[in-house]
């Protein structure tokens, strides 16, 4: 593992010809400022301005964005939706539309888990080479944030790569950013 000021950073490797790695980052920014070709909205399942992550981020982007989720007419819970970047930096938004933590036994870890492989997909689909994420599901929605944290980085740690050589934890504040990091040194590292 590499650590620079940017943050943490890991690569994930395919096997066989062709093969290419997409290299894992963990910081501690705002989503809305960052230059990626997607940022990863934890969305609700009308796809319109909420609070968190999901209203900071329609704020950034104006009433294009808005407008645009309003023609796509939702999404179910543990899938995702891409929408052009509008006002941002990031050329793309994929609306993920995570579960409401209900104590754990209504399939709330398979359907993050699912919310992550639908990013991957879309982003792959469409070409994308860099994708950021927040952590989705951990702030009004409830979700416990070290199981979430888990399933994140496990997710980004069996993505088998396609177009994205960029994958990025964009946590907001300390203690987030310190899960996430603690986590993935958990599943990352490999004491010989």
């Amino acid at each position: 593992m590499v650590v620079d000021q940017a943050g943490y950073r890991a690569e994930v490797r395919s096997e066989g010809a062709g093969a290419v790695s997409a290299r894992i980052e963990i910081i501690d920014a705002d989503i809305t400022t960052l230059d990626v070709d997607a940022i990863v909205n934890a969305a609700n399942e009308g796809l319109l301005p909420g609070g968190g992550v999901c209203g900071a981020i329609h704020g950034v982007a104006g009433p294009g964005l808005e407008a645009e989720c309003r023609r796509l007419g939702g999404c179910p819970t543990g899938q995702a939706r891409i929408t052009a970047g509008h006002g941002l930096m990031a050329r793309h938004v994929i609306h993920a539309v995570g579960p409401v933590w209900l104590g754990g036994d209504e399939r709330e870890a398979e359907l993050l888990a699912s919310c992550y492989r639908h990013c991957f997909a879309l982003a792959d689909a469409s070409g994308l080479s860099s994708i950021a994420f927040p952590a989705i599901s951990t702030g009004i929605f409830g979700f416990p944030l070290d199981a979430a944290t888990e399933i994140a980085l496990a997710a980004a740690k069996t993505y088998e790569p396609g177009t994205l050589l960029n994958i990025v934890f964009c946590c907001f504040g300390a203690e987030v950013t310190r899960t996430y990091r603690a986590i993935h040194d958990k599943l990352f590292i490999t004491v010989p």
